[in-house]
């Protein structure tokens, strides 16, 4: 009993080391973005004298904070609901349908996960630069849907894999009772399945999220209208070639983690339920 109380211990300990060593960045940025430069630099680990909002005021004109935010609002929620969607219906017929071809495109769709996008970045943009309707405005780079579809094509590989793994705990019975019940196809996935996937549609749609909400490396390819920038790009524009804005820079940093961080605690009561309900299955 007192080994285990000493194990406890130590892990309780372990975990509020791990727990200060995550915030503190976290406190860093939040508490110098109310500080002008000056003060930054003289004494970046103390506390503001001031609560002073000006450079949040001036972030959000800088950055056109309210078009980046529609925009990554846009790209992100667009980007997800495909790749839910697409992703678990895919999982589902490559796990009921046992066949060779099914086991082919499912291995396919895992190693794309182990293939880095930096390595295929450039070639990706120069062939899809490419892609073009005459006669008319349709292109794929400079657009959201082009974004859209490229994170759509780089998100399905993990999401179908995570659905894949879940659906196999989806009890068979309950398909061929619909089945039997009059249900076609269409009607069986969206009936009986999907809503069985939630624990796991909660997961996918916070990975892929979070992923998409930071992601710079692609839009920065992509992108090159400033009215399509997202929050990531516009606020890369406070870092310049030969000085730094960090006081606007770290409230525009600011303003970019509060959406993630509002969806995560609306979205943890059911992370932790699909914990519950993975643990009674």
């Amino acid at each position: 009993m007192e080994k285990a109380k000493k194990n406890m211990t130590i892990l309780e300990i372990f975990g509020w080391v791990l727990t200060l060593f995550v915030i503190f960045p976290v406190y860093i940025m939040i508490i110098n973005s109310f500080k002008d430069r000056k003060e930054i630099f003289t004494s970046e680990l103390s506390l503001p004298k001031a609560l002073n909002f000006t450079y949040y005021v001036q972030a959000i004109q800088k950055m056109d904070f309210l078009t980046a935010l529609g925009n990554s609002l846009f790209i992100t929620v667009t980007s997800v609901v495909f790749i839910i969607v697409l992703s678990s219906m895919a999982a589902w017929v490559l796990e009921r349908n046992k066949t060779t071809i099914s086991n082919i495109i499912f291995y396919t769709l895992v190693a794309t996960m182990l293939i880095p996008f930096q390595s295929v970045m450039i070639p990706l943009v120069q062939y899809l630069s490419k892609w073009q309707i005459p006669g008319t405005n349709f292109s794929l780079i400079d657009t959201r849907y082009g974004l859209i579809f490229m994170n759509i094509g780089f998100g399905i590989g993990m999401s179908t894999f995570l659905f894949h793994g879940f659906i196999k705990n989806v009890p068979l019975e309950m398909e061929e009772a619909a089945t039997i019940d009059g249900c076609n196809k269409f009607q069986l996935f969206w009936r009986i399945v999907f809503p069985n996937l939630k624990p796991i549609i909660v997961t996918v749609a916070i990975l892929n999220v979070i992923s998409l909400w930071n992601d710079y490396l692609l839009p920065s390819l992509v992108l090159r209208s400033p009215n399509l920038r997202t929050i990531p790009l516009s606020t890369f524009f406070f870092f310049g070639e030969f000085t730094i804005e960090w006081n606007l820079a770290l409230a525009g940093l600011v303003l970019t983690i509060i959406p993630v961080i509002i969806f995560y605690l609306f979205s943890q009561k059911y992370i932790i339920k699909g914990v519950m309900a993975g643990a009674i299955k």
